[in-house]
């Protein structure tokens, strides 16, 4: 009989797409996962994956039977749901895919929420973008994402996955200290068509919003400087070198050398919590969703 964590193993490393990814998902270290994969081979008598490059593919033999892990993950799921749902009781590990700012400016306090309340969950986080954690919660590699849309992009939920809004997380423009903007209460987008920028790399929902909403206010922005983390970018606006716009959760405090500024209309964007219909009425699920919109910052 094939062992259920090999092929948990085998269908991380299909979902994530490499056996160091799969193996922070799962909170093992890449050798635990690699040697999974081999008593997987050992027992199958197949070879599942193929060195290329400095990575590994999974061969055709592998991706069917990740499939095939995939549907019995799926029955399980549903039995643990129904014996904690009889309990009653939130129990068991619980995982939680969470973007950078959700991950250091929500998370810490909804995770201690569940320790106190529940000893009983054992609920994990890993700091995972957007784009991604949804995949990852409608393939059962994750329990629960925390993610967020902009009004330019609304949140594309694919079948058998359910959703409760967190929250709105407003975004202040953020301006070095001596810059010509710096004591005014609100600034229209119109005019920013001058200003450089420093933003969050291309293909992040940040950096799109900004790019496609000052288009359409007649600006093309002139991006100076990207990096991922925003106490980052604002490390480089407080240095003078260009504006940014950035969001206030887990945002920390504004250092001596910037400020922020009204933008007229104010950017929102919307966070959410996912999780499969499948698990909806697992306690741990419920308790989680509560807890992320409790401990939201009004």
């Amino acid at each position: 009989m094939l062992d259920l964590a090999r092929l948990r193993a085998l269908h991380a490393v299909s979902v994530h797409g490499t056996v160091g990814a799969a193996a922070t998902a799962l909170g093992y270290t890449p050798s635990a996962v690699s040697q999974q994969i081999a008593k997987l081979e050992r027992e199958t008598r197949t070879t599942l994956l193929e060195r290329r490059g400095r990575g590994v593919a999974l061969t055709e033999a592998a991706l069917h039977l990740a499939d095939t892990a995939q549907q019995l993950m799926t029955i399980v799921e549903r039995a643990e749901t129904e014996l904690e749902e009889r309990r009653g009781v939130p129990a068991g590990r619980l995982t939680i895919a969470a973007f950078a700012s959700a991950a250091r400016g929500l998370l810490p306090g909804v995770l201690a929420d569940l320790a106190v309340r529940h000893p009983a969950l054992d609920a994990r986080m890993t700091e995972i973008d957007p784009h991604l954690s949804i995949d990852l919660v409608a393939k059962g590699a994750v329990d629960v994402a925390v993610v967020h849309d902009w009004d330019i992009a609304p949140l594309p939920t694919p079948p058998g996955v359910e959703q409760a809004v967190i929250g709105d997380d407003l975004c202040d423009l953020v301006v070095p200290a001596g810059h010509r903007l710096a004591g005014r209460t609100s600034v229209r987008r119109e005019e920013l068509k001058d200003e450089r920028w420093i933003t969050q790399p291309a293909g992040l929902v940040c950096h799109e919003w900004l790019v496609r909403t000052l288009r359409e206010a007649g600006c093309e922005p002139d991006i100076a400087h990207q990096a991922e983390e925003n106490p980052t970018l604002v490390a480089l606006v407080a240095a003078g070198l260009g504006v940014a716009l950035i969001p206030r959760l887990g945002r920390g405090e504004i250092p001596g050398g910037a400020v922020t500024v009204r933008l007229d209309p104010v950017p929102v964007r919307r966070l959410y919590a996912l999780w499969r219909t499948g698990a909806s009425r697992r306690p741990a699920i419920t308790e989680t969703v509560r807890a992320l919109v409790e401990r939201w910052p009004v």
